[in-house]
């Protein structure tokens, strides 16, 4: 079976995260990725390592379904090899820092006039003005993106969340931006510049909060547990802030990820109060309506968790579904490895590794009837380079022989 973006060839001067996980993305629709690296290698191949020697979960998880091929930029060699790379490409992704790769010789002008039909992604941390060459990773894009302002208790500190937002949120909007301007050059023969910042995928994926902020000038935001209201939208907790409250409530045995997150809906509420042995609630003005109930939130969680801590939160979860109460466990990292379900749709995935063994990797979240993915392992360092190097640019043995001594693969 054909998948999605056969026959799309995708140049991968990505490392790190953001733009792996963009290109990851690509691989799995059936786009042909080769990663091209420097001699020494993509540095996640090394960082967080569990085993000597061997590339890490970091790369490995990162990288799957992608050919490897080495290359010193630095070279005129290596500046003419990647010229024939560029004019073979239909997407070009990297994440370097500002400049870098024009610095190497390749503008976007430089680009076009290798090859004008092709799509040139950049992933950078920050888009032009004042923050332009700050550094950009994760936690600083949360930072600066409205994130971590808003995440944690209202006396605490902001916090991160562990989704990686920064980075592979940021990735999954460059795949939407290549994937616009492929389609666009059907139409208009040529490609396009695509730029992405790290700080706007963040802002974007906030946009709650700023729709809040305009909010807050009218007033104080009723479906937050706040007590107090500033000039700024608060953390609020596990809140969502939505229009149906909700709130994660402790289960037993009260270990770390013992709760259930669970949302009040105006249908739910009388079985709620019926679950919790509370039936009279049902009927009495102070709780009967959304409205009433919102100045007591905190005390509406309360009154919810002293049912629940009684209760493991698989039973909790059961008794709550039975009467259609909106709701969700909060699973564990060690949960979400051993879930037959994920395993089953193909969201935890066992890989063969030729070094490392097999490991678990996260498997595609996008799923099209007619683009299968199957998951492979993430390619050695350079191991395609006699496979691109010479079975498709054309060099001899002997010239690649004298590439790699010389250092320019």
């Amino acid at each position: 079976m054909t998948k999605a973006l056969d026959g799309i060839r995708v140049l991968d001067m990505t490392h790190v995260q953001s733009g792996p996980s963009a290109t990851q993305l690509l691989a799995w629709l059936g786009a042909d990725v080769v990663k091209l690296e420097a001699t020494t290698g993509d540095i996640t191949r090394r960082q967080l390592r569990d085993i000597p020697d061997v590339d890490s979960l970091y790369f490995t998880m990162l990288n799957c379904n992608k050919r490897s091929i080495t290359l010193n930029t630095k070279t005129a060699r290596g500046r003419e090899l990647l010229t024939e790379l560029i004019r073979r490409s239909d997407v070009l992704v990297e994440n370097f820092g500002p400049g870098a790769v024009d610095r190497m010789g390749f503008t976007w002008d430089r680009v076009q006039e290798i090859n004008p039909r092709i799509v040139y992604a950049s992933i950078k941390g920050f888009g032009e003005g004042p923050y332009t060459d700050f550094k950009a990773y994760e936690v600083v894009a949360q930072a600066m993106g409205g994130a971590m302002a808003t995440t944690g208790f209202e006396d605490g500190p902001p916090l991160a969340t562990g989704a990686q937002i920064g980075d592979s949120g940021t990735g999954v909007h460059c795949v939407a931006g290549i994937l616009a301007a492929l389609y666009q050059r059907t139409t208009t023969g040529r490609g396009q510049r695509v730029n992405v910042a790290m700080q706007h995928a963040v802002l974007n994926l906030c946009r709650v909060k700023v729709r809040d902020q305009q909010r807050l000038e009218h007033g104080p935001l009723t479906e937050y547990p706040n007590e107090r209201f500033g000039d700024e939208v608060p953390r609020s907790g596990n809140a969502s802030g939505g229009g149906q409250p909700g709130w994660a409530v402790r289960c037993a045995p009260g270990g770390p990820n013992d709760y259930v997150y669970v949302i009040v809906q105006p249908a739910g509420w009388r079985p709620l109060t019926e679950l919790i042995g509370r039936p009279e609630l049902a009927e009495d003005p102070e709780w009967a309506t959304p409205q009433a109930r919102l100045p007591r939130l905190s005390k509406m969680f309360q009154l919810i968790e002293e049912w629940s801590s009684t209760l493991p939160k698989w039973e909790v979860l059961e008794r709550l579904n039975a009467h259609n109460i909106p709701c969700g466990p909060v699973l564990s990292t060690k949960e979400i490895v051993e879930d037959a379900s994920l395993a089953a749709n193909g969201m935890v995935v066992r890989v063969e590794h030729p070094e490392r063994g097999a490991f678990t990797t996260v498997g595609s979240p996008l799923k099209l009837s007619d683009s299968p993915v199957e998951v492979r392992r993430s390619p050695l360092l350079g191991e395609h380079n006699d496979e691109v190097y010479g079975g498709e640019l054309g060099l001899g043995d002997e010239e690649l022989r004298l590439l790699k001594a010389d250092g320019v693969i």
